[in-house]
This record gives C-alpha cells, structure tokens and sequence, in this order.
C-alpha cells in the first residue's frame, strides 16, 4: 500500500505575530507556540525541509509607532528585534520537541543566533534542520512579508506557507463582513489590482515576477500546515495562470 508523498520538498512558511499569542491577545503564549512547534516537527518529519520567516508584531508593531510619531527608522528597528523574540521562542520549543533548529538573523545579534547567509541557511535545511530566519531584512520600510518572499527565493523554496487567522483570501474581511466571498485561486496581478490586503504589493510583486507561488491558509485549525503541504484543497492559492 502505497503512502501519500508530499507535494513540496523545500517550502517556506510566514508566520504573524499574532501566530504566537492566543487569538484577540498580545505577547507570547507559550501553549501556542508548543502547538506550531509541533505541527512544524511533523512536516520536518516527513522530510520537507522548512524555513520559517518570523514577523513580530504581538509585540510591537514599527508601522504603528511611526503612525503615532515616533521616527519610522528607530520603531522599524524595534520591530525586527521583536521578531527575534519570537524567534528564540519557537526554537526553544523546537528543540524542546528534539527538532534541531538554526536561527539566522538579518540583524547582528551575534550572541543569539548566526548571521543570515544564504549558502550557510540552505545548507542547514540540507541537514534536516528547521531554519528560523528573524531580524527581518536587516532594513526600515521592509515588511516580513517582504522578507518572505525575498528567502524564499533565496533558498529556493518551491512556496510560501502564508499562515493566517483566517481561512484563506476574501473579497472583504470575513471577520466583520457575513457577506465576503472566498477566493480558491487567484493570480498575482488581481491581488494588486483589488488590493486585497495578503500581503503587501511588495512581497506579492516579487513572487509574481519571479513566479513563487503562495498558499493563504488558517493556522488555527490544528494540522493544517501538513495537509496544505500534502496537496489538500485548503486555503486561497495565489500563482500564474
């Protein structure tokens, strides 16, 4: 009998801030982050090699601050060390669970995780390894979304695991609109041009030219990042025609 194959060998997977508090909170619930770790170990188990690009925004958000006076520089800095927070946080319970990590940062923090290199990120997911990559880009105005799509290309990932509250991409927002349509596929240039709110037009720009698909799906339904990566129909799939 013949089991099911992945339908990914290398995938980056984006996870929120908010992946790491329990919904509507702030900060880190460490019962969460033991879930996601879980459900990361499982997929590494399968032999798909995952990097993980971490935002930050449960605990600060640079845009927010910069809306409210503060320089954007400064609070954008502030932003990428709390991705670095959360980043220490999903190892610690990576290893927990006996899933070596590696933790690179775009960001000299030398004492806590290795500088981000491209060939050295690639080579640890060769070994099995689950590469968490904080600090952002290492640059003010970039979002991680941004980032997302800029590592994956680097390391070749084959797509990018968008992981959300919701279930996928909608015409309005499901959580205050009863009347939202769901989309199952869309192209790139219709994300830009309904400005539908995934991700920013950065991110989605570079994956449209450099043709990285994206799967939109919710984390809150435990399992769902190995049935996505099993080839299940979940989530809304973004990619070229």
């Amino acid at each position: 009998m013949s089991h099911p194959v992945p339908h990914y060998k290398r995938v980056l997977l984006k996870l929120t801030g908010e992946a790491f508090c329990a919904q509507g909170g702030y900060g880190i619930d460490f019962g969460v982050v033991k879930r996601l770790a879980a459900e990361i170990k499982e997929v590494r188990d399968l032999g798909i090699q995952i990097g993980v690009v971490v935002g930050g925004g449960n605990i600060f958000r640079g845009s927010v601050a910069s809306a409210k006076g503060m320089d954007r520089v400064i609070a954008d800095n502030m932003g990428m060390l709390a991705t670095m927070i959360n980043g220490l946080a999903l190892q610690n319970a990576l290893e927990e669970d006996n899933c070596q990590t590696r933790m690179l940062t775009s960001i000299d923090i030398h004492q806590l995780a290795e500088p981000y290199v491209r060939r050295r990120a690639i080579r640890h997911l060769e070994k099995g390894r689950v590469v968490i990559l904080g600090g952002g880009t290492g640059n003010p105005y970039f979002t991680t979304d941004t980032t997302a799509s800029l590592r994956a290309m680097e390391i070749g990932a084959e797509v990018i695991l968008k992981a959300t509250k919701v279930d996928g991409i909608y015409d309005a927002d499901p959580m205050t609109d009863s009347s939202a349509r769901k989309y199952t596929q869309l192209k790139f240039m219709d994300v830009l041009k309904n400005n539908l709110k995934v991700m920013d037009a950065a991110a989605i720009s570079l994956c449209m030219e450099h043709k990285v698909t994206i799967i939109v799906f919710n984390l809150n339904v435990p399992g769902n990042i190995k049935r996505v990566l099993m080839g299940e129909a979940i989530g809304t799939i973004v990619k070229e025609a």
